[in-house]
């Protein structure tokens, strides 16, 4: 089954028929993780033994990645948020890389009578990664239904979304509240995203974004001092990616005399597997043992504020007229990509 089940009666004036939620997708046991992986990697220059490096990562785990039951948390969530305040649309949801993936998601709409779907891209940000190529993929798998195919409009970006915002100042803030009273003010907050090719980087406006979206929750979470780092890169070490690294910066922390650090992964919205293993294996194995004491705040997951944000994001394409809801100066992200916008390299 592709399709989450569906309580709703579309009304018939409404311009969009359906939701459907896109994300990465992730493995569910120990079977799944080479063909994913392999979904993952296809058409990149990635040796054999960094594919099975990545693998034992999954295997930690049993094979499985918390990406897939987090997704189906967020959607049961969010089909209550809509139960009660509507739009009433039915959600489907399709994966990149595994099961459920967006071909088989998209002939299930198609059966199902879908025509024009509006998707919401589990990733707050603008870049290759994170933006452009989930159209592709939405492109292809229109491509592989045929005439059929329901239109799909992206939801935009919302990193500066005030909802967004409310919510990783709430996750931020919970976690500085488990630090002693006396440690709190000299707390070090580390604001964590995945690392991208600068090559990638001087086509999309990721990093700004990033540096935007950690000043916000800063702010909102009234600290002065913070950082944003990096996590979870893949590339030769030959080729420039955003920097600094996780790992170099604690060491840094540590080096300078800070006892405590909050790490905050603002550039994830839910525990991939890069958060459960980067951070809460090896960031933690690191202020273990070197006597850093490391807290990590929640993803938004399924925050409420997140859960409405979503909505918001739906209501404001359904009616064009209303306003466009973010913080600070950089604006709304745009509804509809550029041509060159978010280019690979």
């Amino acid at each position: 089954m592709t399709r989450v089940h569906d309580v709703f009666t579309t009304p018939m004036n409404q311009p969009y028929d359906a939701l459907l939620v896109v994300s990465f997708g992730g493995p569910e046991g120990m079977a799944d993780v080479m063909p994913f992986l392999e979904n993952v990697l296809r058409g990149r220059n990635v040796p054999a033994e960094r594919m099975r490096a990545v693998a034992k990562h999954y295997e930690m785990f049993g094979g499985v990645s918390p990406i897939n039951l987090q997704n189906r948390n967020l959607i049961t969530a969010l089909q209550e948020e809509l139960a009660v305040n509507g739009p009433r649309l039915p959600i489907y949801w399709g994966n990149r890389n595994w099961h459920p993936l967006l071909a088989d998601t998209l002939t299930r709409m198609a059966e199902d009578g879908i025509k024009n779907a509006l998707a919401f891209v589990t990733s707050a940000y603008s870049s290759y990664s994170s933006c452009r190529q989930y159209l592709e993929n939405i492109t292809e798998a229109q491509n592989h239904v045929g005439s059929s195919a329901p239109q799909i409009a992206k939801l935009r970006a919302f990193y500066n979304h005030p909802l967004f915002i409310e919510s990783n100042v709430d996750c931020l803030q919970a976690a500085l509240g488990t630090i002693p009273d006396a440690k709190r003010a000299s707390t070090q907050i580390a604001f964590t995203a995945h690392s991208i090719p600068q090559s990638m980087t001087d086509n999309c406006q990721y990093e700004s974004q990033l540096q935007e979206t950690s000043r916000l929750v800063a702010l909102g979470a009234n600290r002065e001092s913070w950082r944003l780092v990096y996590q979870s890169r893949s590339g030769p070490p030959t080729q420039p990616w955003l920097e600094p690294d996780i790992l170099d910066h604690l060491k840094g922390l540590k080096d300078s005399g800070a006892t405590d650090v909050v790490i905050a992964p603002i550039g994830f919205v839910s525990d991939h597997m890069e958060v459960i293993y980067d951070l809460d294996t090896e960031a933690r194995q690191y202020c273990d043992e070197s006597g850093l004491n490391m807290v990590r705040a929640s993803t938004a997951g399924t925050h409420p504020a997140f859960v409405r944000m979503i909505r918001e994001l739906i209501l404001e394409r359904m009616n064009p007229g209303d306003n466009q809801q973010y913080l600070g100066a950089h604006g709304p992200s745009h509804d509809v990509c550029p041509t060159g916008c978010c280019l690979k390299d």
